[in-house]
């Protein structure tokens, strides 16, 4: 009798684990279908010329390999020549998603599992400490590799940070209201607010890049809308008060020359808005003075454009006026899903931006001729607004192009780069997922576009946290080639 059970006993282990290879393997299976959408991706970034791709026939690469003995920032594209660093922090958050996406979805979303990301330092805890989610932590992890990968950090922490857009007020204020939060509209030269955004956040940055000085290739993107802020938004009494106005300049003019100083070898981009924004030669005009009066430019590889935003790349044109006043309605460059050419704006697309602020810039500037970047993280649709100034959590929207320096024009655009990390939330609804009220909660998050104003959508969690509802519409209208 004792035999039979010891007999049985083994025969149900082996059953079982028959049954755990055979659910196994049907997982592999299912993980097998996404293999050529993963195996793409994965050759591109590996640094492959080549690539079969969609029937644009486009060719994509990443080139060469990263030097050990970096230099500095403007001695040519950054991006050029070196292999990007792809967070682990990111890729986890998609596994978060993909856990229960299904289908060409889940395809899409395990193939972006290795897709490099800009880091956002949007507060100083994010500075030092070990680890994915720090600064300090993801030079070191960049560090390791062999050769050191090229790392993209926001820099995003001004005193009375996004004037203009209560989703993502920041840490630091010119004048702080008793619940901690800022006053906007106090009066006053931010003295206080600049010297702890100093002291406390950009010496800490200039620091740690000291310390990785010639060891990791570093390319930097300041202040996301602060200075296009100060350009079109002075009438809200937000960003048009002294102090706000004195912090943005100040801060922005502290952050690149220190930042400058401590870390040579390190690229430096000011943040431009988007053709959408500051396309109007007026509202150009404008920024170019900004960018004068700051005395910045000789540390400026250049702009980057598009940041956390959906406008579209489109087609570029021969030159950057090329569509206004109706002159060539049937070329394809002439595209205008925003409207913007009837409103004289001749931006109407970011290749097209690209090519006015290269233009603005070097007649505004002498000596000083700007490259640019520009973020493909969401902007895949190119219609999928009703008003393209609703920029909170658009529904529609879709990943874009994946980063690379094939550019439409590589004199002028060093690359396209995911530098709003894609899944990674615009702005609370009204209400959080968890029931409570978002306190941060912006009118815009609850535009016609946005995700959470319709019946059925999920609500919106607060601005930078995973919004899973979010991702798998961006992966659903991706367009990565």
């Amino acid at each position: 009798v004792a035999l039979i059970f010891v007999v049985m006993a083994v025969v149900i282990v082996i059953a079982l684990a028959s049954q755990a290879k055979n659910a196994t393997i049907a997982t592999h299976a299912t993980n097998d279908t996404c293999a050529p959408a993963v195996a793409n991706v994965e050759a591109l970034l590996a640094g492959h010329r080549t690539l079969s791709l969609h029937a644009s026939s486009r060719v994509w690469s990443l080139r060469g390999e990263a030097s050990h003995t970096l230099t500095r920032g403007d001695a040519g594209n950054p991006f050029e020549s070196s292999r990007f660093y792809a967070n682990p922090t990111y890729t986890a958050e998609l596994d978060s998603s993909i856990a229960s996406a299904e289908g060409e979805v889940k395809c899409t979303l395990e193939s972006m599992r290795g897709v490099p990301s800009a880091y956002w330092l949007d507060s100083k805890a994010k500075i030092l400490g070990k680890g994915s989610k720090t600064m300090q932590g993801i030079l070191q992890d960049a560090a390791s590799k062999s050769p050191p990968q090229l790392v993209v950090f926001i820099v995003y922490d001004l005193p009375n940070r996004d004037c203009h857009a209560k989703a993502s007020n920041g840490e630091i204020c010119c004048t702080y209201k008793e619940d901690g939060s800022c006053d906007y509209t106090k009066a006053g030269d931010c003295s206080a607010g600049i010297d702890e955004y100093r002291s406390e956040y950009i010496d800490k940055i200039a620091n740690v890049l000291q310390q990785f000085e010639g060891l990791v290739p570093v390319v930097l993107v300041i202040e996301p809308d602060s200075l296009p802020n100060l350009s079109t938004n002075q009438a809200d009494p937000r960003c048009g008060s002294s102090a706000t106005m004195a912090a943005y300049r100040s801060g922005v003019s502290y952050a690149v020359q220190r930042i400058a100083h401590a870390a040579p070898s390190a690229v430096i981009y000011c943040d431009a808005g988007h053709g959408g924004w500051l396309g109007w030669k007026d509202n150009m005009k404008d920024y170019v003075a900004t960018i004068r009066s700051l005395n910045v430019s000789s540390h400026l590889r250049g702009f980057a454009t598009n940041v956390a935003g959906y406008q579209a790349l489109g087609v570029m044109c021969p030159t950057y006026d090329f569509c206004l006043n109706n002159a060539h309605p049937e070329h394809d460059c002439c595209v205008d899903p925003c409207g913007l050419i009837e409103q004289w704006n001749p931006s109407h697309n970011e290749h097209n931006y690209a090519l006015h602020l290269r233009k603005a810039m070097t007649e505004g500037i002498p000596g000083f001729v700007p490259h640019v970047i520009i973020d493909t993280g969401r902007n895949g649709v190119a219609d999928e607004r009703k008003r393209c100034s609703n920029w909170c959590s658009v529904r529609g929207a879709g990943v874009g192009l994946l980063p690379s320096t094939e550019t439409a024009d590589k004199d002028i655009i060093d690359a396209y780069f995911w530098l709003k990390t894609p899944g990674e939330c615009d702005g609370c609804t009204q209400t959080l997922p968890d029931g409570s009220l978002c306190k941060r909660f912006d009118a815009d998050c609850a535009s016609e576009d946005s995700i959470g104003s319709a019946s059925g959508e999920p609500p919106a969690p607060e601005a930078g946290k995973w919004f899973d509802y979010q991702i798998k519409q961006l992966a659903a209208n991706a367009k990565m080639f």
